[in-house]
């Protein structure tokens, strides 16, 4: 039984019922086992001073919104990102709507009116590089002190480390362009999984044999273009439930040019997924997207790779 979390966007209308939080802050991308680690220091000194536990976070990433037309860099959704903080039992998400009032506040009037008054958070956990404010002009430092003015206390986190170096988001941005899901996941301390609305496609697949539920990539960083064996969580509608499959993350270049998307084909399944959200976990990357001479290729390529993926994602019941 998981508690659903609440998910608070304001900080000017709280009710007194979500305010003193002992909260994790960041923009959580991932959820990774450095963010992980970060939100278990919140956990713990919540339970010791009877605080919530909360997670501070903006949407759209400030990045996004500075430099909206940068690349994709998102390694998932907002909605994805709250699958994942529900699973771990956070009560409160603050994710505030970072706009042009949000980030014009001075790192005073951050702690003044957003920390102290609009949440009422009563604990802080930061990495030790984080800043805030206009301009990040905020430091570790000056959050220190003004919590000791202000009635909240701070907790420096520091950075972790595995034997491959420093966990970050963007080692694991990485490893999944480079088609490495394993790696991604010991960082992730999760599998890398793709959350999204099944959406309508051009049916192809069913004329093929192999009908898929297609989700849309838009916003997010891609992993290597291919073909990857998956475990498939449905999250709503009446199929609700765990499955194995195999999915072809990329352009479809048989059928000329077209935008990324995801198309999972699930293993000994019928029904209507059209609505439904799905969470598709990259387990194996098996082969990088070919162009094939004919569609009885492709069709025979596809046989081998469900045999594949069935061999690989044995041990996932």
């Amino acid at each position: 039984y998981v508690k659903i979390m609440r998910i608070i966007r304001d900080y000017q209308f709280v009710k007194s019922s979500d305010k003193g939080a002992s909260v994790a802050v960041g923009n959580f991308d991932g959820v990774h086992i450095g963010h992980q680690h970060v939100i278990e220091i919140a956990r713990v000194w919540g339970r010791k001073n009877k605080s919530p536990l909360g997670i501070l976070t903006f949407e759209p990433h400030p990045r996004s919104y500075f430099f909206p037309e940068g690349p994709n860099f998102r390694l998932m959704s907002s909605e994805a990102k709250a699958t994942r903080l529900n699973k771990l039992n956070v009560e409160k998400l603050y994710e505030l709507n970072f706009n042009k009032t949000l980030s014009s506040l001075t790192p005073f009037e951050f702690a003044d009116q957003v920390i102290s008054k609009g949440l009422g958070l009563r604990h802080l956990v930061v990495g030790e590089d984080f800043c805030f404010g206009k301009g990040r002009s905020g430091t570790v430092k000056d959050l220190i002190s003004l919590g000791s003015s202000m009635g909240f206390e701070v907790t420096i986190a520091d950075l972790m480390e595995t034997e491959t170096g420093q966990v970050s988001s963007t080692s694991i941005r990485k490893a999944l362009a480079e088609g490495r899901p394993k790696d991604a996941a010991k960082q992730l301390g999760h599998w890398h999984r793709i959350e999204g609305v099944v959406i309508g496609g051009e049916q192809r697949g069913r004329e093929l044999g192999y009908p898929t539920a297609n989700m849309s990539l838009d916003g997010l960083h891609l992993p290597n273009l291919g073909v990857y064996a998956v475990l498939v969580d449905v999250l709503n509608g009446e199929h609700v439930g765990c499955y194995n499959g195999v999915a072809s993350l990329g352009v479809r270049p048989m059928f000329g040019e077209n935008t990324p998307n995801l198309e999972t084909f699930i293993f000994d399944f019928s029904g209507d997924l059209y609505g439904a959200t799905l969470s598709v976990a990259l387990v194996d990357f098996m082969r990088p997207e070919i162009k094939f001479d004919s569609l009885e290729k492709l069709i025979i390529q596809m046989d081998q790779d469900s045999l594949k993926a069935k061999e690989l994602l044995k041990s996932f019941k």
